[in-house]
């Protein structure tokens, strides 16, 4: 029995199981159910084509638990980790309103739109990346191996220095002489930073900070909103109740300021405050826009139809953004480039300058 329990502790850990797997696996259980195939033959028949070990072992044991008669939300449970509240729940919305193919549907809506929306960030942010990457690293070799040998020459001349050439070589015989020191320093400081953030205000002070970043600030901003409006229409969708809805979408979001604003929202709402009046006071959040949007839904009886459009908007946003935001980030990368490799380039050439002045 102790043995039977370790290896399900070991199959519910957090596996490497792609959100695209994910994906691929809720449409085609949607369209099979669909088309009449019974739950525990269509997850019999996703565990055969599946290339993954641990999701194929995860969905035998969804199959084997459908065949005992369990629901399958229940399997769904002992996976909270790999799957999440949000697909959980909306599971078991389905299956209580006897809607579980239209509720896969709309699960498969929002983890594709989910899934774009974190392609495009990341993609937008690989080219900005390589080249300061690749700055560092060129950078820290010439400090190195090239300025080392340009100084020896320097003094073997024995000629006055200008400032700039000195501070060059004072960091290159800093990095040197203390240059493990400092890789020792900066992993200490990522360790002590990433436990700070770790920690709930921690969290919410660097999620503060980086909202207030000038572009940044304005892309998260954009990506919560979309996440809040599409989550929010999708669970409002399957007739899960709106209290319960402000919980899951809280956890669905990635910023801390926002979780805080909809877990208070939440508390407002269980006393029969309307959702615009909830979230009025956190309007550095959530925008007059969205809030009139949010009304006009109360008002119509329409508001997973209007958050769901809210979302297209926002989406349509974050990839409009994603998609200038290398021309953006391009002519100041050039710039920084242009500095240090034109400082560089005047703290070397000046003293051979001046010397060839007094030949």
């Amino acid at each position: 029995m102790a043995n039977n329990n370790k290896i399900i502790q070991w199959i519910t850990k957090p596996r490497k199981i792609t959100l695209s797997q994910k994906i691929f696996f809720v449409q085609q259980l949607g369209v099979m159910l669909k088309s009449g195939i019974s739950l525990s033959v269509a997850l019999k028949t996703l565990a055969e084509q599946t290339t993954s070990k641990t999701f194929k072992t995860i969905l035998v044991d969804l199959q084997q638990g459908v065949e005992k008669g369990n629901l399958l939300s229940l399997g769904l449970e002992k996976y909270q980790k790999i799957f999440g509240e949000l697909f959980i729940n909306m599971v078991k919305a389905g299956e209580a309103s006897g809607k579980l193919e239209d509720v896969l549907k709309e699960l498969f809506v929002q983890m594709k739109k989910d899934h774009e929306i974190i392609a495009k960030v990341k993609g937008a942010m690989i080219y900005p990346s390589i080249v300061m990457a690749m700055m560092v690293i060129i950078g820290i070799l010439m400090l190195i191996y090239v300025i080392p040998t340009i100084s020896g020459v320097f003094k073997e001349l024995n000629v006055a220095l200008p400032l700039a050439t000195r501070i060059l070589i004072f960091s290159s015989e800093f990095v040197l002489k203390y240059g493990i020191f400092v890789l020792i320093g900066l992993a200490v400081l990522i360790i002590i930073f990433n436990r700070f953030v770790a920690t709930p205000g921690g969290k919410k002070q660097f999620h503060s900070f980086l909202i207030k970043t000038p572009v940044a600030g304005s892309i998260i901003k954009k990506v919560n909103l979309a996440r809040f409006c599409r989550t929010l229409s999708s669970l409002l969708k399957t007739d899960i109740p709106i209290v319960q809805s402000f919980e899951i979408t809280s956890r669905v979001l990635g910023n801390a300021l926002y979780q805080e604003a909809l877990l208070i929202a939440k508390e407002k709402i269980k006393k029969g405050i309307s959702i615009k009046e909830s979230l009025k006071p956190h309007l550095k959040l959530f925008p007059p826009v969205v809030l009139q949007m949010i009304a006009v839904g109360e008002e119509t009886g329409a508001l997973d139809d209007i958050l769901e459009e809210s979302a297209i908007f926002y989406e349509d946003d974050v990839a409009q953004t994603m998609e200038n935001l290398p021309s953006i980030i391009e002519p100041l990368l050039m710039v920084v480039l242009g500095i240090g490799v034109g400082g560089m380039a005047v703290a070397i050439i000046m003293p051979i300058y001046s010397l060839s002045q007094q030949i």
